[in-house]
Parts: structure tokens; sequence; C-alpha cells
């Protein structure tokens, strides 16, 4: 089979563009028109236009993708069919990509494929966690169900990881405005008062060379300067890409007193909800922990989840690996092994998960409270420098000249 690009109008009268695999042009615009589309054009693909091809539109963030799982769940709890919804929501969503996929979905399901396999086919678009949740959520018969729980999740993932960003935003624009303030010091205040220093005819302090000679080095290396800089970004941004990077960072991640504590508590309250989500569906406990094993950014608590899998498969409840590992506070392992024993694993996963968004919140907080002075005193240390700088000399010549 061959890759066919397609240009067609909507329903709306709205122009989308897409891609899908047939074995002729005639093929290809009979099952565009059963869809309902009108066919402007179809073309076959081949290597180098699939790569010119490139769709620019972002992903669609667990916002979209929440208040994707939560519409189709409304409407599908309305007694309308899946097809009909998924058309409806493709003509709302505002995201390209999204509604790109929800076409396509769209076709496969009339096609007779479940919504599940349909989703499967766009990995890019639908996580492994929706997929697995719709699978499950139409084998019981309660996909409207499952849905609504992925919104759920969607949407307090969403929420964490708002918080999380917030947390990181007021530390890189002071960081930011600090580079920018200590370039405009040594490139433009600093020589200015060059002439003034020369004139002088005395000794400079210790502290003001130092500025001086870092302000020359700038000036006159600066086009060596920052294409070292940008090589140094570019190679530690590869490094951290690396199988050794993901270790050795995340590994600060866990070291670091002033957001390990966040990480940790991000890391529980994202295992607690997707393991509860999954659980929830019906999704064998096996399955679902290597599921939420791909979810987790930290490759540690990736790879305790994922060796999690294995000791489980021989018989281990899941609390003895959770507390092997070493990562997860122990109310984690505690909470769950009650669980364990009760039968209520799905319900203390919810708590925990309840408990640990709170604990987030709250350690973003504490964050944000204990960064904002202590990057504000760096600041003005950086800048009280380089005005010493300025000022020291001038010291030095009004004493000097208290002295005759």
């Amino acid at each position: 089979m061959a890759d066919w690009g397609y240009v067609a109008i909507d329903k709306s009268g709205k122009e989308i563009k897409g891609s899908t695999q047939g074995n002729s042009e005639e093929q290809i615009t009979r099952e565009l028109k059963n869809q309902g589309l009108i066919v402007l054009e179809v073309t076959e693909q081949n290597a180098m236009t699939r790569d010119i091809n490139i769709d620019f539109g972002g992903a669609p963030t667990p916002r979209d993708l929440g208040v994707f799982c939560r519409q189709f769940s409304s409407i599908m709890r309305a007694g309308v069919t899946i097809i009909d919804a998924l058309n409806m929501l493709a003509e709302a969503t505002e995201n390209k990509k999204l509604q790109t996929a929800l076409y396509a979905v769209r076709a496969d399901v009339e096609k007779g494929e479940t919504f599940g396999d349909s989703l499967a086919k766009h990995p890019k678009v639908f996580s492994e966690l929706m997929i697995q949740m719709a699978k499950a959520g139409e084998a019981s018969g309660s996909l409207e169900i499952s849905m609504e729980r992925m919104a759920t999740q969607f949407e307090r993932s969403a929420k964490t990881k708002a918080l999380i960003k917030k947390a990181m935003i007021y530390p890189i624009v002071v960081m930011i405005v600090a580079v920018a303030v200590v370039i405009v010091m040594l490139v433009v205040v600093i020589p200015s008062y060059m002439e003034m220093f020369e004139q002088l005819n005395t000794e400079l302090p210790g502290i003001t060379l130092m500025v001086v000679a870092m302000s020359d080095f700038i000036q006159s290396y600066w086009y060596i300067l920052v294409p070292v800089i940008i090589a140094i970004v570019f190679a530690v941004k590869t490094f951290a890409g690396t199988y050794m990077g993901k270790h050795v960072f995340g590994k600060l991640q866990l070291k670091i007193p002033a957001i390990s504590n966040l990480v940790v508590k991000s890391a529980s309250a994202l295992m607690a909800r997707t393991l509860s989500t999954l659980l929830s569906a019906g999704v064998p406990l096996i399955e679902a922990v290597d599921i939420v094993s791909d979810t987790m950014t930290n490759i540690w608590f990736k790879e305790a989840l994922k060796d999690a899998v294995q000791e489980i498969m021989v018989g281990a409840p899941l609390s003895q690996p959770l507390r092997s590992s070493g990562l997860f506070p122990p109310m984690v392992y505690h909470m769950i092994r009650i669980g364990e024993e009760a039968g209520s694993t799905e319900e203390m996963l919810d708590k925990l998960a309840d408990y640990y968004e709170e604990e987030v919140e709250l350690a973003v907080q504490s964050l944000m409270a204990a960064m904002e002075p202590a990057i504000i005193i760096v600041l003005a240390g950086i800048v009280g420098l380089l005005i010493g700088a300025v000022l020291a000399p001038m010291v030095t010549m009004y004493s000097a000249l208290d002295n005759l």
C-alpha cells in the first residue's frame, strides 16, 4: 500500500489536509467521499514529500485532551453514536493535530475498527494511557466512564504541570534579567568609566581590575564567546537526552534539596493517579504499572516501576518493590500495602493521589517563597559587585586627596 496526501472540504465547509494509505487514487477518493468529504486533491507521497510535508501545529496539551474526553463522555451519555461524537468534536477543536487525528479516527471507526485501535494509530497525539483506557472501556461496555476518568486524569495532570511551570518561570525570568544587567554593565557602563580610570594615575583596586578585564574580554572576544555558549548549551541538551545524561540529571533532581521534595511528590501523585485510573477501568495490574512507568519523567522512577513489573510477575505485591526502590515516600508503599491487604488498592491510590497533589501545590508555594528572596539577594550581590568596582577607584582617589 502507498501513502497518499489529500486536501478536502468537510461538512462544515472547512478545508482539511491529511494523509492515509491505499492502493490507488480512486480508492482514496472513494473512501474520502464516503466520509462525507468533498475531495479537492489526492497525491501519492514519497520519502521526499513526506519529509517536506511538516505539520507545524503544536501537539495537543493535557488540557486539550481533557476537554475532548470530558465532551466525548457527555455526548456519549446523551446517546450520540461514536462516529457522530467524533465528527462533532473534530469540528469543534482548535488544535489542528488533534482535529486531523479525530477525523482519521472517525474514518477508521466507520470502517469497523474499534475506537481504541483507531486511537493507537496516532501515538503522537493520544497517549498510551488514553489508548488503554479506551480499549478497557470498550471491553467492559463503559467507554463513557473511562473517558470521564481520563478527563479527570488530564485535568489533574495539567494542573500539576502548570504549578511546576509556575515555580520555574520566576527564577528563569530573574536569571535572564540578571544576565542582561551584567552584560549591559560590562559592555556599556564599565567602558564609559575606562577613560576616567586611566586619568586617575593610581593603582586600581583588585575588584576593579577584575571587572575591567571581564569587560575587555567580552568586547574583544564576543564572537568566540557567543558560539561557545551556544555549543555548551547544545552539548548539555544533547547529553541530557542520552541514557547516561538522563540518569545524571535525574539523580541531580533527587539530590538538590530545593527541588527534590517537589520531584518526589509530583512523581508520587502522577503514579498514584494514573495507576488508579487504569485499575478502575479494568486494566490488569502488570500492564497498568508498565504503562505508568512510561509516564514518569524522571528515569529513576521509570526504572523503579519497570523493575516492579518484573517482581509483580513472579508474585510480589506492588508495595514491596516500591519500598525496595527507596524512591517513594513511606506513605506511598504503606497505604498501597494496606489497600492490597484490604482489597481496596484503587481507593487507596485515589487517596494518595489527592494527598500528594495537594502536597505538590504546597511544595511549589514553599519553593517559590524560598527562591524569591534568594534570587533577589544573588542579583543584588552581582549588581553590587559591579557598582563597587566602579566606585572603588573614586573612593581611593578621594582618600588620596584628603591626605594631601
